[in-house]
Formats: C-alpha cells, sequence, structure tokens
C-alpha cells in the first residue's frame, strides 16, 4: 500500500533577484523532514519551483503526495499552463529549465495540487517559510566563510544594477503570484473567512486600482462614546466598472442599538449570534486595506471603522487607505441644494430600490451608482484594459472638430483635365451625363 505524504514548499528572496532560499515541509505517517537550501542571485519564482522539485524528490516514487504551495505560479503552472508550454516548445516560457526539470520530476507520481494563502497562520506554510528563509541565511553564512569577496560582489550587484533589479516588470517575481492569487480568487464563487463573513468574488477581473464603495451602520453617531458598528457592506470597482467582489457582515454591538433601529432596522434579536467586531477585524481589514474608500460622509464611517480596527490590535483604516468623501464632492457640485443619499438618487436619475431601511450593502450600491453619474457616468470598457472611452457625444464633437481642421488640397489644372477626359469616357459607354460632370 503507497504512503501519503503532504508536503508545504515556499521560496524566498531578498531582492528580486537577490540570495534566494527554499524550503520544503515533508509529513509523512510517523515523521517529519525540514529541506532547505539556498542560492546567491535568483528569484523568487525560481525558489517557489525548486522548493517543489527539492521536496518531490525527497519522496519515494511510490508515495502519494499532496503539495501546499502559495504561489499560484507554480501551482497553475504545473497543473495548467504547461500542456500549453510543451505545445510551443517552451517558447518565452520564463524558468524553462526549472518547469521542464519538475516536470520531469512529477511525470512517474501521483501528486494533488493546491494552493494556499501565504503567510495567514498556516502552520505547514509558516514553517515552509521559515525553512526557505533558513536557506538563504544558511547559504549566505556558508558563502561567506568560503569566499566574501564573492558574497560581497554579488551583493553589490543586486543592489546597484537597476537594469538586473528588472525595472520594467519583465521577471517573474512574487507580483506576479499576488496578480495570479487574485485571479484566482475571482474564480471561485465566494470566499468564507468566518461563517458570518459574506464576501463574493468578482465574476470580472481588471487591472487598476481597487476603490471600494462603502457603508456602515451604527448603534449611534458618537464613536468616542460608545457607539459601535453593527454592519459594513462595500463592493469593488476597478476602473468605474464594478467587479462582482463584496463583502458584508453584520457585527454584535455588546450593547442595545436603541433607537438607531428605527434607521436600519437591526435589531438587538438579530445580532446576539453575530461575531463581535474582534472577530471578523483580521479578514475585513485584509479585504479593505490598500484601496480607495468611498463612502457618503467618509468622516463619519472612517471615524468608527478606525476606532474599531484599533480595538482590535489593528491600524487605524486611514493609515492603509486612501479615502474619498462622495458629500464634499456633491456640496462642491451641487452648493446650497440637499445632498443627501436620497436626494442625489433622485438628482441623478438613479434606478430606485427599496430604502425603507438603509442597510450597508443596499447603500454601498447605491453609491456606486451616484459616484460614476457624479464624476461623469457610466463608461464603455476597453476589451482589454478596462480603458475609459469617450461618450457619443464627446465622439460626436470629437470628430467635427477634426474634420473642421483639415487641411484642403485644391487639384492642379493637369489633374482636372485628367479627371473630365475619365468623366467623358465614362458618359460615352453609359450614353448619359455623369454625376462626376462638373
Amino acid at each position: 500500500m503507497s504512503k501519503t505524504i503532504t508536503l508545504y514548499v515556499d521560496g524566498a528572496c531578498r531582492g528580486n533577484p537577490g540570495p534566494g532560499g527554499w524550503g520544503a515541509y515533508i509529513i509523512t505517517e510517523d515523521q517529519e523532514h525540514k529541506l532547505c537550501g539556498g542560492e546567491a542571485l535568483t528569484t523568487n519564482n525560481r525558489m517557489e519551483l525548486t522548493a517543489a522539485i527539492e521536496g518531490i524528490r525527497h519522496c519515494p516514487l511510490d508515495a502519494e503526495l499532496t503539495i501546499w504551495t502559495d504561489s499560484n505560479y507554480v501551482k497553475q503552472g504545473i497543473t495548467e499552463w504547461i500542456t500549453g508550454w510543451k505545445k510551443k516548445n517552451w517558447k518565452n516560457v520564463k524558468n524553462p529549465d526549472l518547469w521542464q526539470l519538475l516536470d520531469a520530476t512529477c511525470q512517474p507520481r501521483k501528486i494533488q495540487w493546491h494552493w494556499i494563502k501565504g503567510h495567514a497562520g498556516h502552520a505547514g506554510n509558516e514553517m515552509a517559510d521559515q525553512l526557505a528563509n533558513q536557506g538563504i541565511d544558511e547559504f549566505m553564512q556558508q558563502q561567506k566563510a568560503t569566499d566574501p569577496k564573492q558574497l560581497d560582489d554579488k551583493k553589490k550587484l543586486t543592489e546597484d544594477d537597476w537594469l538586473l533589479n528588472d525595472p520594467f516588470g519583465f521577471d517573474d517575481t512574487a507580483e506576479d503570484d499576488e496578480l495570479l492569487d487574485q485571479i484566482e480568487t475571482h474564480e471561485n464563487n465566494s470566499i468564507h473567512h468566518h461563517p458570518h463573513i459574506k464576501m463574493t468574488a468578482a465574476t470580472d477581473v481588471f487591472e487598476g486600482s481597487r476603490q471600494l464603495i462603502l457603508d456602515t451602520e451604527t448603534t449611534g453617531f458618537y464613536f468616542q462614546d460608545t457607539d459601535r458598528i453593527i454592519e459594513v457592506g462595500a463592493v469593488e470597482m476597478i476602473n468605474r466598472k464594478l467587479t462582482g467582489s463584496s463583502i458584508h457582515i453584520y457585527i454584535n454591538p455588546k450593547k442595545p442599538v436603541g433607537d438607531s433601529v428605527d434607521v436600519h432596522g437591526i435589531t438587538d434579536e438579530f445580532l446576539k449570534d453575530k461575531p463581535v467586531y474582534a472577530e471578523i477585524a483580521q479578514p475585513l481589514f485584509d479585504y479593505l486595506k490598500g484601496a480607495e474608500i468611498i463612502a457618503h460622509n467618509a468622516s463619519f464611517d472612517m471615524n468608527f471603522l478606525n476606532m474599531e480596527f484599533k480595538k482590535a490590535g489593528l491600524p487605524a483604516l486611514s493609515e492603509v487607505c486612501e479615502v474619498t468623501d462622495t458629500l464634499a464632492m456633491a456640496k462642491s457640485k451641487h452648493p446650497g441644494q440637499k445632498n443627501s443619499l436620497d436626494a442625489l438618487v433622485r438628482r441623478y436619475d438613479i434606478p430606485a430600490r427599496d430604502r425603507t431601511y438603509h442597510g450597508a450593502l443596499l447603500d454601498a450600491e447605491i453609491l456606486a451608482d451616484v459616484y460614476l453619474a457624479m464624476t461623469g457616468g457610466q463608461v464603455l470598457l476597453d476589451i482589454d484594459h478596462g480603458s475609459q472611452q469617450s461618450s457619443e457625444e464627446n465622439l460626436r464633437q470629437t470628430n467635427l472638430n477634426a474634420a473642421a481642421n483639415l487641411p484642403v488640397i485644391l487639384p492642379s489644372e493637369a489633374e482636372l483635365e485628367a479627371h473630365q477626359a475619365w468623366v467623358s469616357k465614362i458618359e460615352e459607354k453609359s450614353g448619359s451625363p455623369s454625376f462626376f460632370r462638373q
């Protein structure tokens, strides 16, 4: 009977390229094995591939392997893309030597590949990461002991040579893995970091900066006092297109909602089995961080969110996100008028929704429509890049302007005579006057 072995593999690089290491944490039915190694000048993706190769090589040929990697570059490469690479004879494939070696190493074996989110606290992945960094340290110590000048030269090379450091992004770096991780996430129907967090994955993947249109509901108006957040909702937009990704959470404030129930309709009874903020703080923070937060009366939402995240031991959200306040935008655009969300919905003819009660996710979806209307309306999507195109009216005006500015070149006398001779021949053949006769 064949053995079942679990492997966690990871790579690390200090500089990309730079000194790198690989680690493989191998768990059998009765023992553990920890492997690591390093190189002086390499890339993160080469170390990820090397970790998988060395880990597999260490296992018996008849073993059934379950491999966990936090690199989608490795996982999707070996399970999906490699067939196409072989068909085109590895043309334009980066790291072909390691891909071919990994492919050959896998051929006689039974392997299941899985992706795992890196640096998320999973013991196996954390051990593989530690081994990869240990591989760097041990290799550099060994190099320094045997030939310190060579190590210093290579270190200086990685620091000083801006072309080697891949300024144009031609090399496969860790950023590629992050993009691939995002793509894999979008291919799933939904993600649940916590049973009470409703997080949907994007149905469309666009390149560009993330904008999150966000709303919260609270027990009251005063974050400085004892009021708490009871609901958070946000929808994702990239290049002015909603991706389909969203997050929605109800939170137990550990206090009565009081009169605020008349606004949002969320009762104490409904919230009593919901998680407290500390339970959902990390996945919510991870979803929001780095994006531009767009909110109506944003200072209200951000003050509450900053307070809640700090209580949970995390940084203030405003420290890791840009913030855009649509209320301030509306006041600037429509001075002296009502600029509540309801008023803007009416002003911009946004399709009506039932807002008997306010809801964070519903209000975020409405605000997305309002934001697009206030900043120029919904735009068309370029098939490749999601780039903004001109509206029909602007396009028509551009064409008119272009036509008005075109130079006029008149025909010479010789050209006019040749034209009239050509017209005469047409008239002779047709037996009737030509449309082209001047």
